[in-house]
């Protein structure tokens, strides 16, 4: 979910004006005392222990009890001298992209293939230059289909009516992989996810505020089904037909990839890969100090929080009879 304008941001407000007093967790309890997070301390938290040793302990605690690890933090082997290519192998299904088990799949979080950990490294060399990851798609343009019928309700699920892959198809290999790995992973932690186009189907590739460090935010349960109950939004064209139900796991729709971590003063790497769900509920960290208030109904971070935007990826199903699901980067 990308930032909204100033007059969809007024629109929620007004909207939360009426209906705060009938839904409680829209109050955000604040004290004085209270340390407040900040993004910065986020990405430090998950970054190397001279970054995380400065956060103060309160916020540092309270962050890490709202993080659900989806591969573990701490890598269990040392970086591998060499990674073998990912290769997309549709027949097998999910979280079948370049590994064959679980702990192969945790390395690829940790250490990715190489045109990924130079993508990294591009990222802090270029000074957190989101133009530089920009010149490694390809200048090919491709159209958005038609997605499970979004035309027929006007819904424009991506930023432009087109798209673009990375010149290297490992890269594009690898942005399948994580939409992948995250839906099958899920269950672990209680996160029940869909590849479609009201749950999950994109995320936004960032350049971390500070550091430069090289990210991707995912956001899953995007358009909610409408409920004068229990959801009263209407979202636009695009939650038309939504059968998704609001409820607690909205609260697990960030989802937070960050690439490993290079030196900037060698070819040393200082951090490995991590795979995260930020824990939004009411009674956290994340939701009282990182969730705007004008759109805490929907649990949402935004991604030019975390650092500079480079572009959204999308994973959508432009299959007809059979399931087809492409990158599309816009």
């Amino acid at each position: 979910m990308s930032k909204p304008s100033l007059s969809l941001r007024l629109t929620f407000l007004l909207s939360l004006s009426f209906t705060a007093s009938s839904f409680p967790f829209f109050h955000k309890p604040s004290s004085p005392s209270t340390p407040k997070a900040t993004p910065s301390d986020l990405l430090s938290l998950l970054g190397p222990k001279p970054q995380s040793s400065k956060i103060n302990p309160l916020i540092a605690q309270d962050l890490n009890s709202c993080l659900k690890f989806l591969v573990p933090f701490n890598p269990t082997s040392p970086k591998l001298k060499s990674r073998k290519c990912l290769t997309r192998r549709k027949e097998l299904g999910l979280a079948k992209i370049g590994a064959t088990n679980q702990r192969e799949e945790d390395e690829l979080i940790w250490w990715p293939p190489e045109p990924v950990l130079e993508l990294a490294r591009l990222a802090i060399d270029s000074g957190g230059d989101p133009a530089a990851i920009q010149r490694a798609l390809d200048p090919t343009i491709i159209t958005v289909p038609d997605v499970e019928g979004s035309k027929e309700n006007r819904c424009e699920l991506t930023r432009t009516p087109y798209g673009r892959r990375f010149i290297s198809e490992e890269l594009n290999s690898y942005l399948e992989f994580l939409f992948e790995l995250i839906v099958a992973r899920g269950p672990t932690i209680g996160m029940n996810l869909s590849l479609n186009r009201y749950d999950f189907f994109h995320g936004h590739l960032f350049l971390a505020i500070d550091t430069g460090r090289l990210g991707i935010l995912f956001h899953a349960k995007e358009y909610p089904a409408y409920d004068k109950e229990v959801f009263p939004y209407n979202m636009g064209f695009c939650q038309r037909g939504s059968n998704m139900k609001y409820d607690d796991s909205m609260n697990l729709r960030n989802i937070l990839w960050l690439a490993p971590l290079p030196s900037n003063s060698s070819k040393a790497w200082v951090a490995p890969g991590v795979l995260v769900v930020l824990d939004a509920r009411p009674d956290g960290i994340i939701y009282r100090d990182l969730i705007p208030e004008y759109v805490n109904f929907t649990r949402t971070i935004y991604e030019d929080d975390l650092g500079d935007v480079v572009v959204d990826v999308n994973y959508l199903d432009v299959g007809d009879a059979e399931q087809d699901y492409q990158i599309f980067i816009c």
